[in-house]
């Protein structure tokens, strides 16, 4: 018999029959590991209550982390625990750090002109679903040629956040110019194939299920990297055209506000905010900006109400009066 599968692959696998995302995998690997070289290199098992909690107070008290970021470590161990070694840890004396409740920084409408008049060809392409569609950015890095339906004006995000599918808008506006991107898309996939390559990853075990689908158009992603490479999540040594990176859309919507001279600290992920508050400024209602920004509680959404300039909880000024 062999050697059973070292501890932090037990980890990956247990995480990958989950369903949890590649991203996700990475963070969670890193702080097991952080978490056992703290201690000396100890096996968890022979660990329990008093060295996660010691744990997490080194990461709140000497290393200064944030809240996200330590209830992130503590989730990571808590899965080990529970999911890979079996010996779930009923109660951690160390509560789950506080988020400070922060508003979401957004640009007004002639500030988000300014934006996209300085970026140009893919960027400007993929900024245009963020701003128009209410995307996350790896949502719509993540989309499919068949997620987008331009007869239904609608877009199709598969596995969102909380692992939940939902349904938003396809601007009128990006139609005409996300069709000729796709043209281009499938003229590289055919090149692809013509060279012994187009295959895309599936998710789950759909390519086992369906052998032929990792080849075919519709699966294919809309922004697909410039360059082939292996798939992360898998041993076997195939080639894949994975989706652009995220970091290329990042560093355009930087270099964009830059030029654009602006003084808010806008990201990708702004775009989605003022997504929100700017159809909640046009009257429309919150549960279906909550439905098109697949919030699971309509409390996330009330957020946006926050920062309009006008709307139902719009105060004027007494100077103004």
């Amino acid at each position: 018999m062999g050697q059973p599968p070292k501890l932090l692959d037990q980890v990956r696998a247990k995480l990958r029959l989950k369903h949890y995302s590649y991203r996700t995998e990475q963070t969670y690997i890193q702080w097991i590991r952080r978490y056992i070289v703290y201690h000396s290199k100890r096996h968890p098992a022979d660990m329990a209550h008093t060295e996660v909690e010691s744990f997490l107070r080194h990461l709140a008290v000497d290393r200064d982390v944030s809240a996200s970021t330590q209830n992130q470590a503590l989730s990571a161990i808590l899965f080990l625990y529970r999911e890979v070694l079996n010996q779930p840890l009923d109660w951690v004396n160390v509560p789950w750090a506080q988020k400070p409740k922060r508003l979401p920084v957004v640009l007004s409408r002639e500030e988000v002109q300014l934006v996209l008049r300085e970026l140009s060809g893919l960027p400007l392409l993929v900024v245009k679903l963020l701003y128009g569609s209410g995307l996350r950015l790896s949502e719509s890095l993540r989309l499919r040629v068949k997620d987008v339906d331009f007869a239904q004006k609608m877009v199709v995000v598969r596995d969102g956040k909380g692992f939940k599918d939902r349904v938003t808008l396809l601007p009128e506006s990006v139609a005409a110019d996300l069709s000729q991107h796709l043209v281009a898309v499938q003229a590289q996939h055919h090149s692809d194939l013509q060279r012994g390559y187009g295959l895309v990853s599936l998710p789950y075990a759909l390519a086992r299920k369906y052998p032929n689908a990792n080849r075919e158009w519709r699966w294919q992603f809309v922004f697909p990297s410039t360059s082939l490479s292996k798939e992360p999540q898998s041993d076997a040594d195939r080639v894949y055209r994975h989706h652009l990176h995220a970091s290329s859309i990042q560093r355009a919507v930087k270099g964009a506000t830059t030029r654009a001279r602006l003084t808010k600290p806008a990201t990708p992920h702004t775009f989605r905010h003022c997504f929100a508050t700017h159809l909640l400024e046009a009257g429309y209602d919150i549960r279906t900006v909550q439905e098109l920004m697949g919030h699971k509680d309509v409390k996330t959404t009330m957020i946006y109400t926050h920062v309009l300039n006008n709307g139902p909880l719009a105060v004027q000024s007494p100077l103004d009066q």
